[in-house]
């Protein structure tokens, strides 16, 4: 029975990290993501003043659940790895109820882009999680360990020294593995169209008619309201609809190109079969200018060239006129949705290559292509077309 215990306990343990593990690590590679998700928190919590927490928590956090998972998988201060896990879920699970509750927030996040789940899911996740984590701590001094102490170390942190090196890298440049529906390979329409038969948005109304008879305000129900009844009941007011079952949502459900004009020219950039180069700033105040120069190098490669080079950026009005009197960017600056353009790419600014549609290139501004290499890779591109 002892035995069986035992093994049940490195089963938990095992599980426990995997999972403290993978949290981390799918964070961790999307450190620019996740600070959006803690930034999206601290809005929705009326904590904006504490903005400047969320960059140093998007690098401490996964480091902290990627650190205690593997120290519960290889064993080493497997009894402090434990006690912190339970100090982890202790503080998250009656934070994940609230988000669950009042649902700041659609998605937790907890799970980066690789594994979305609503905020009831999380919760529950989260209630499975503690009731390990609690019986784990509880016999945290009967742990069974199988290797040796200086074997378990070494791997330890040789796994934390590989994660510190791919969360620096994936922060220099782009996440080393893209979950988000705008990876490279994704073909932007197809991401953006509603199946046949999907499930739609459920709605529930709420009405108010006044009784003529007794003058008396009655609340209905889109089953029960008497729209008919023009003798005794007379329509007053209604509730704004709300939301009691959400349908299909397809992955890209909000990209869009305008110009300044206010022109929706979405169809004209994502249909045509000439190459478009699209240089992402979500944020011109922001944004990093060291490689304007090299932009508008590639722009005016590309333009010689016959293809599209455009801007896409979210901001407007005095600081766009400050970003074009001072970058004199050589080509011409259109406009989406500022959360769109932080989900397309990591880099503020970024460049992405579009063929009828489809990404087939990411670049953070670290990794801008020069026109040779552009050139080449416009050339792959157009072998493989006539191969197919």
């Amino acid at each position: 029975m002892n035995n069986m215990k035992q093994k049940l306990l490195v089963l938990v343990r095992w599980f426990i990290g995997i999972v403290f593990v993978f949290s981390g690590f799918v964070k961790g590679i999307d450190p620019m993501g996740f600070q959006y998700k803690l930034n999206d928190y601290l809005e929705a919590l009326n904590l904006n003043s504490l903005e400047f927490l969320s960059f140093p928590g998007a690098l401490l956090l996964p480091f902290a659940e990627f650190a205690i998972g593997i120290g519960l998988i290889t064993g080493i201060l497997v009894r402090l790895s434990s006690k912190l896990a339970l100090v982890f879920m202790f503080f998250f699970t009656p934070l994940t109820l609230y988000i669950a509750l009042k649902n700041p927030v659609t998605d937790c996040g907890c799970f980066g882009d690789a594994l979305v789940i609503s905020n009831w899911a999380t919760f529950y996740k989260n209630i499975v999680l503690i009731i390990l984590t609690l019986l784990l701590y509880i016999n945290r001094e009967k742990l069974l360990l199988i290797s040796t102490p200086q074997y378990r170390k070494i791997v330890f942190y040789i796994l934390l020294f590989c994660y510190a090196t791919i969360v620096y890298w994936s922060y220099n440049h782009e996440p080393i593995f893209d979950f988000r529906p705008y990876k490279v390979g994704a073909n932007i329409p197809d991401g953006m169209k509603i199946p046949d038969g999907a499930p739609s948005d459920v709605y529930e109304n709420t009405y108010y008619y006044r009784n003529l008879k007794s003058n008396e305000v009655k609340k209905f129900n889109d089953r029960d309201f008497p729209w008919q009844d023009t003798i005794n009941w007379k329509f007053k007011s209604m509730d704004p609809p709300l939301l009691i079952k959400k349908g299909y949502r397809p992955p890209i459900h909000d990209f869009s190109i305008q110009t300044a004009d206010k022109e929706n020219v979405t169809d004209l950039y994502l249909q045509d079969s000439l190459f478009t180069f699209v240089v992402i700033a979500y944020d011109l105040e922001k944004s990093s200018n060291k490689k304007q120069k090299e932009l508008n190098t590639l722009a005016n490669w590309a333009k010689n060239k016959g293809y599209h080079f455009i801007g896409l950026t979210s901001t407007s009005g005095a600081g766009l006129a400050k970003y074009q009197r001072e970058q004199q960017p050589a080509y011409e600056m259109m406009f989406s949705d500022q959360i769109t353009l932080k989900t397309i790419i990591r880099s503020n600014p970024g460049l992405i290559l579009l063929k009828k549609g489809t990404i087939i290139g990411k670049w953070h501004y670290n990794d801008f292509p020069a026109p040779e290499e552009a050139e080449s890779i416009v050339s792959a591109e157009m072998k493989k077309k006539l191969n197919h």
